[in-house]
């Protein structure tokens, strides 16, 4: 009998997929080689998470896939390990579907086939399904409450990015032996000494009655450089010079300033990503916890850059503006943003903030005159795009896309920009940075010109980035094209899944849709003076299409009579 394996293995704890892959496949083999069989296929799932249903880990709905073809090549499926390959009621929702097509299911557990008449099989894996879960819900108690105690008792530095005011410093090494025998060391924040100042001005200003925007305006006006541009290395999700209301507002209510290590900020929710289709598995989200559950260190951690009081003060400000009443009372909808976190700016590549106008959904991009001058671009103030002019042919454009006798040719599309560079060090890494950012700017650079911009500054600043773009291209084409990132089979799972979520766009109920939208990964760019909407897809954000749409522009949609929309 012919098998096809499957096996899963998660490096979030650092476990190695080989050798994981070589014990789980060995198990199987010592089940079935016994009586004859042999595997002819492998389906193994590396750095998927056991709580992730089998639709959306990549070698198991491959898998899933292979048993509605008749010439699948293997007779039966082996798991090596189902306390991996199951989790939950993962194994409820997913044999019957071996069972729907005929393809036995091997276990050492049950010491051959699944029965699907036998009751003790069946309680022996939905048993096995609880024990993954109970496993993983003790790992992470086990882990919240080891991190608890060493903010609070020992005030230690947990990791991620230090805030602004603050880097990296050694504190020595680890604690445990075998982390500190592998060079593993520990790290404190220290001040910053160029940073740290601009922090206790902040803190100054607001507290002396200067608002949030003020006090950006100030800090760009003096030529203060934001925290994204003072450390782009450490902030390379970020773009700019000048300094947002929002990069204030975070500074304001950041304890750490205080000199307490404080944990436990925010939390990760587990929700369901469609409520009408619980086997869909669950989705993580970040959410912010009140003040109430956050973990102080009971002693001063690290030097601190303002008084507690000061920082108290800060917070009762910010409160006391925050319940403050204006005249104007905000316009509630039911209906959703369609496109919400999805359209980007053209110009400054800002996602695009949802703006109900006239009875009509838009997205707005608002860029202040400071902003835009600090970062030298040329932004209007107002960009405008109308929702139900650019969705009608949204839907249109992935129709064709995933049309039956389009997939084959999409399918190649997808697959030739799969390929990726082969990774040689942080150099290189800083190369593709670069043209990344020299792209970015010279679009901008270019809708100056179309704005208006003095050409003959205009055309200095390109010829900047195009010599700083011609320096990293160079050092990139000395790296060989090595490898991709999913293989065909990978990536024809992937498009059946879309295609069949394409299938329902056009009678989808409205937050159905958006989350279709938003399960497709689609990024759509905006570029106004073309009048151009650019889609991509995927983590690297590859190029897909193009639309035009004939709406949409530079100016605020005209008001109906009775209602304001801010200039």
């Amino acid at each position: 009998m012919r098998f096809a394996f499957y096996g899963r293995v998660s490096t979030e704890d650092n476990q190695d997929p080989e050798s994981s892959r070589a014990w789980q496949i060995t198990r199987s083999r010592a089940l079935i080689e016994a009586r004859g069989g042999e595997i002819v296929a492998e389906f193994f799932d590396v750095d998927k998470s056991r709580s992730i249903p089998w639709q959306r880990r990549p070698r198991a709905a491959a898998l899933l896939a292979e048993l509605r073809d008749p010439g699948r090549g293997f007779e039966a499926v082996v798991i090596g390990e189902p306390h991996r390959a199951f989790y939950g009621n993962q194994y409820g929702l997913t044999f019957p579907i071996f069972e729907h097509f005929g393809v036995p299911l091997w276990v050492p557990e049950v010491g051959g086939p699944i029965d699907p008449a036998n009751e003790a099989h069946d309680l022996v894996m939905s048993v096995f399904g609880g024990m993954s879960k109970g496993e993983r819900n003790r790992v992470k108690i086990r882990v919240r409450s080891a991190m608890s105690a060493q903010a609070q008792m020992e005030g230690r530095f947990l990791g991620g990015r230090p805030p602004y005011g603050y880097r990296l410093g050694d504190a020595g090494p680890h604690p445990n032996p075998a982390k500190a025998a592998d060079g593993r060391r520990l790290h404190r924040l220290e001040l910053d000494p160029v940073a740290a100042p601009v922090v206790a001005r902040i803190f100054a200003e607001f507290l002396n009655g200067h608002g949030l925007f003020a006090i950006a305006e100030g800090l760009t006006r003096d030529g203060v450089p934001s925290p994204s541009a003072h450390d782009p290395g450490r902030n390379r999700h970020r773009v700019g010079i000048a300094w947002s209301k929002g990069a204030v507002r975070a500074i304001l209510t950041n304890p750490r300033y205080t000199g307490h290590q404080v944990w436990n900020r925010q939390r990760k929710d587990e929700v369901l990503l469609d409520v009408d289709d619980v086997g869909l598995g669950h989705t993580t989200k970040l959410r912010w916890n009140s003040r109430e559950e956050w973990v102080w260190s009971d002693d001063v951690a690290h030097a601190p850059i303002v008084s507690p009081e000061d920082f108290t003060a800060a917070q009762d400000t910010l409160a006391g503006r925050g319940g403050r009443r204006s005249g104007r009372r905000t316009r509630r909808t039911s209906n959703p943003y369609l496109l919400r976190g999805l359209l980007f700016c053209g110009v400054c590549e800002r996602r695009m903030q949802g703006n109900w106008v006239n009875e009509a959904p838009y997205y707005r991009c608002r860029f202040p005159e400071e902003y835009a001058l600090a970062n030298r671009v040329v932004h209007p103030r107002n960009v405008y795009l109308r929702e139900d002019v650019l969705v009608p042919r949204l839907d249109r454009w992935l129709g064709r896309l995933f049309a039956p006798h389009r997939v084959e040719e999409t399918l190649n599309a997808l697959v030739a920009a799969q390929l990726v560079e082969a990774p040689e060090g942080e150099a290189l890494a800083v190369a593709r940075r670069q043209i990344a950012e020299s792209d970015r700017r010279l679009a901008q650079h270019r809708a100056a010109l179309e704005a208006g911009a003095d050409p003959a500054v205009v055309a200095g600043w390109i010829r900047e980035e195009q010599a700083r773009k011609a320096e990293a291209e160079a050092r990139l084409r000395r790296v060989p094209l090595r490898r991709r990132r999913l293989d065909r089979d990978d990536l024809a799972a992937m498009m059946r899944t879309l295609g069949d979520m394409v299938r329902v766009l056009g009678e989808a109920e409205p937050a159905r849709k958006a989350r279709i939208y938003g399960g497709l990964n689609l990024r759509l760019t905006y570029h106004p003076g073309k009048r151009k909407v650019l889609v991509s897809s995927g983590a690297d954000q590859h190029l897909i299409g193009e639309s035009n749409v004939s709406e949409g522009g530079l100016e605020p949609p005209c008001p109906a009579k009775g209602t304001s929309t801010s200039s």
